[in-house]
């Protein structure tokens, strides 16, 4: 399944430098403004350890990791939900996006301009907040006034629940909250939340961008950022850009684990974005493993197996008899699918099955 994340913040808070960190692509990265125009597209690996543990006992052909789209959208200003700016260009990309990686500046440089006079992380945050609000507040009220005589004059039943979904958002966003931070109790609630496909009801990471000295500890700025967003459901995690543009340069891995011992860090912060992100919006891996390849698929916590299935081919999930399922830690011991057998630990599993992360799955279908 296809996932994409974008990468905001206002300019010069260290987008394009960890953008550059994250892929292959690379955005020109200067110290002024709108220095990223267009959205530009990187494709990023997710970490994976088992894939490779599984490759030494496989020996398959090749790895095939799970991928995330990552998205470096220009820089927002004050306004934007008016179209100053790139305003107009960049909520057009964050509406593409299945979640939000929202970089906040996090350490003081006199050498590096910010667009605000200051480093001030909440402010910034609440800059774009507001104007993802106001976007969403336009939608919202512009939606209310189409569906409003059919839910209180009409009797539409779906208009009603619709009109009480919008009534709860504009709530939240004239006291100036994000629409994910509003709940629903039914189905029929959560569906017509999901059809207006509001900016600000997408899952949000904060990645705040410290000094390399702050890598591993965080700062005062941190702390504050992590106050502000109590209750938002979203996600937050500390990252130095330019420790992570250095690690980059270096050739080996062992190089890299050094620098990173050094730093006092166990992973990359490339690493622990990319997890987070999966984690963020409830995404998980299965994985097939034969002579051909080792390969991660992502999948939503909570699907069943005819579902996971789907994810390989269409035909698949249509056609699904049964799957065959080994749990990661019994190939590792056991050292092979045979043995595994042998041992009597290769579980039969019908559509009622709910794949577990890690679960090697082998897919018996009749279309």
């Amino acid at each position: 399944m296809a996932l994409k994340a974008g990468i905001v913040g206002l300019p010069n808070v260290g987008k394009s430098t960890l953008f550059n960190c994250l892929s292959s692509a690379k955005a020109q990265a200067a110290n002024f403004p709108f220095c990223t125009i267009d959205a530009q597209l990187g494709q990023v690996s997710v970490p994976d350890e088992r894939l490779t543990k599984l490759a030494e006992i496989v020996h398959p052909g090749r790895i095939v990791p799970a991928v995330c789209d990552i998205v470096d959208i220009a820089g927002l200003v004050k306004g934007a939900s008016k179209g100053e700016g790139l305003g107009n260009q960049f909520l057009g990309n964050i509406r593409e996006c299945d979640a939000i990686i929202h970089v906040l500046r996090c350490f003081d440089n006199d050498n590096i301009v910010h667009v605000d006079g200051n480093v001030n992380p909440v402010r910034d945050k609440e800059i774009i907040d507001m104007e993802l609000q106001i976007k969403d507040l336009e939608t919202v009220e512009a939606r209310m006034k189409r569906i409003e005589k059919a839910a209180r004059v009409g009797g539409d039943k779906q208009a009603k629940i619709e009109l009480g979904v919008l009534e709860a958002y504009r709530a939240a966003l004239l006291e100036g909250k994000s629409a994910r931070t509003v709940t629903f109790d039914t189905e029929d609630e959560e569906a017509a939340a999901r059809s207006l496909f509001l900016l600000t009801t997408k899952p949000v990471l904060y990645v705040c961008n410290v000094d390399d000295k702050s890598a591993s500890t965080g700062n005062e700025h941190t702390e504050a950022v992590k106050k502000a967003i109590e209750g938002e459901n979203a996600e937050m995690i500390i990252i130095s850009a330019q420790t992570e543009a250095d690690i980059a340069e270096l050739e080996s891995y062992e190089e890299k684990q050094m620098f990173l011992e050094d730093m006092g860090l166990s992973e990359s912060g490339c690493n622990r974005l990319i997890k987070a992100i999966y984690h963020l919006l409830t995404l998980q891996t299965f994985i097939t493993a034969g002579e051909m390849e080792v390969k991660a698929w992502t999948f939503r916590k909570g699907w069943k197996a005819p579902q996971c299935a789907g994810v390989i081919h269409t035909d698949f999930e249509k056609g699904f008899i049964r799957a065959q399922v080994i749990k990661y830690d019994d190939y590792i011991k056991y050292g092979s699918e045979a043995a595994v057998r042998e041992a009597g630990k290769m579980a039969i599993e019908g559509k009622d099955y709910v794949v577990q992360d890690g679960d090697i799955m082998h897919f018996l279908f009749n279309v």
